[in-house]
């Protein structure tokens, strides 16, 4: 089977003038099914491209396949995942539009599946090692192509996710901050728990939408705000994807 990179969030590259030779797949996977996946190639380089709340975005945080959505991207092959997501900043020093190759979670969820597995096989253990969940060469890659795009990055922080699709309260962001998390969003776990369980590199670019509702001289986050600054600065994640996707293909 051919190699790939798999990408969750997508960001502009399904565009039918960035990835040729596309076409939608649809696997019967053990765990339901997953959100729309297309596959083709950008730049020479095989991509698995999973929209992870649909192409119409008709699936709430919770709502999402995570287990299926992990198990088709490793059944089609992929031996690296980066995934994009909208995030709140829970930091002043992380601006709306800054980029934020994050290298800690925090699962704050609740009603999502978290392991592949409901029982062992029979003298077996799975416990998977989770003290860096993020991978550190794509990380790093990621921060030196940042540089070479100029673009507005921190190399690491700490993310922490929650349930959804409702925003936090004062008292839960103010918390949030003295647990020492930078960033809060609604998708990166389980997703990542279950790319390293299953053994796929994974790594997130984040963008910062907002300030969340810590900041008494900002708003409140909302959804029009979240959409607007992720609208306005987008194209930043699609060139860095770009760059990577170029640098994936000359090494394959």
């Amino acid at each position: 089977m051919t190699k790939k990179l798999g990408i969750i969030g997508g960001s502009g590259l399904e565009d039918p003038d960035i990835m040729k030779k596309s076409e939608a797949i649809n696997l019967a996977t053990p765990y339901g099914p997953h959100s729309d996946i297309t596959v083709g190639e950008i730049q020479g380089a095989h991509i698995a491209l999973l929209s992870r709340h649909n192409k119409k975005h008709n699936l709430p945080p919770t709502q999402v396949n995570n287990p299926a959505n992990l198990w088709a991207l490793k059944e089609l092959g992929c031996e690296q995942i980066i995934a994009s997501t909208a995030a709140g900043s829970l930091r002043e020093k992380i601006k709306p539009g800054d980029l934020v190759f994050a290298d800690q979670f925090i699962d704050f969820t609740r009603l999502r599946k978290v392991s592949f597995y409901e029982s062992f096989p029979a003298g077996e253990m799975k416990h998977s090692p989770m003290a860096e969940p993020f991978d550190k060469d794509i990380r790093t890659r990621l921060s030196n192509l940042a540089k070479k795009l100029n673009l507005h990055f921190h190399e690491s922080g700490t993310i922490i996710t929650i349930e959804g699709p409702r925003f936090s309260t004062k008292a839960e962001s103010h918390m949030f901050r003295a647990w020492r998390a930078d960033l809060i969003n609604m998708s990166i776990a389980p997703e990542a728990i279950l790319a390293n369980e299953i053994g796929i590199p994974y790594a997130v670019v984040a963008m910062s939408t907002d300030y969340d509702c810590w900041k008494d001289d900002e708003k409140p986050v909302s959804w029009e705000a979240v959409l607007e600054t992720f609208n306005q600065n987008v194209h930043n994640v699609l060139n860095l994807l770009l760059e990577y996707v170029k640098q994936y293909g000359q090494h394959v």
